[in-house]
């Protein structure tokens, strides 16, 4: 049987290949891609047969762009996945500290890094991703550089973790979405385990539009766990909401959305999936 082929924003090794493993499992094909219109387009095209894409970080808020991608109706949340971001200072396997004159990582990497980098005699290196760097390292065999990164990136490219979680805030988590092409899914799998969902919807400007489909949700036990209102391109200083909730009753939820969506305009589900796990 042929590896599941996932598309990811990035480079082998990088965070979001290791959010594809800990959902999918190792047996799986990374498919990178350089943009997330390139993950949604691998996986509109065939070329992937899943995709991760990240949305929030505990740290840095929410990535709007990608609100406006999941807006596709071809395409469908299926899963989500909560990644702890650890950072780790790599090196070629027979280097120790000593030997270190450089480090090279993503800028945002680098920073986060900060209060450990702060006190050592080392150049800073901006690189364009975390992955990358570490590949780099082994590639040119270079033994006065160091690269911060995830752990994979040691196993893949033979490197040793000198340094484990040298990141100054240790509760970075980024939470990634799972997509499936509208047309692979299947109406009523998976229902039982059906516990959150994820929506769009626009409001008219009056008085009290918002609140009147918020509220819904109290009146079906249903908890919201994200609102996040963006912009809509074609419309200047109009907005699109998109809502996270969470529930226990899959028929209590279903009534709800049908009453919000009559409060609302153009209220679009696409995805109803099982809360995801942290990692």
């Amino acid at each position: 049987m042929k590896p599941m082929k996932v598309a990811i924003q990035g480079y082998e090794g990088c965070f979001h290949h290791i959010a594809a493993e800990g959902f999918f499992g190792q047996g799986i094909e990374i498919v990178p891609c350089a943009t997330f219109r390139g993950v949604v387009k691998a996986l509109e095209e065939g070329s992937a047969d899943a995709a991760l894409m990240a949305i929030e970080n505990s740290i840095a808020g929410s990535i709007l762009p990608n609100y406006g991608l999941l807006q596709d109706r071809r395409l469908r949340v299926v899963g989500e996945l909560y990644l702890q971001i650890r950072q780790n200072l790599l090196v070629l396997p027979d280097v120790e500290l000593e030997d270190i004159r450089e480090v090279w990582s993503h800028p945002m990497a680098l920073l986060q890094c900060a209060d450990y980098l702060d006190d050592k005699p080392w150049r800073l290196v901006e690189t364009e991703d975390t992955a990358l760097s570490a590949r780099q390292v082994a590639e040119q065999g270079a033994r006065h550089a160091a690269a911060i990164a995830g752990e994979l990136p040691a196993r893949l490219f033979g490197l040793k973790v000198i340094a484990p979680e040298i990141n100054t805030i240790k509760t970075n988590y980024t939470r990634f979405m799972v997509l499936r092409r509208s047309a692979d899914c299947k109406e009523d799998e998976n229902r039982d385990a059906i516990n959150k969902a994820s929506m769009y919807f626009q409001v008219g400007h009056h008085k009290g539009s918002l609140v009147s489909v918020l509220n819904t949700m109290e009146r079906y036990n249903i908890n919201m766990t994200k609102l996040q209102s963006y912009p809509i391109p074609s419309d200047p200083f109009h907005y699109l909401f998109h809502l996270d909730m969470e529930f226990q009753d899959v028929w209590e939820y279903r009534e709800a959305v049908l009453h919000m969506s009559a409060l609302s305009d153009n209220l679009t589900v696409y995805g109803e999936y099982t809360r995801g796990i942290h990692i």
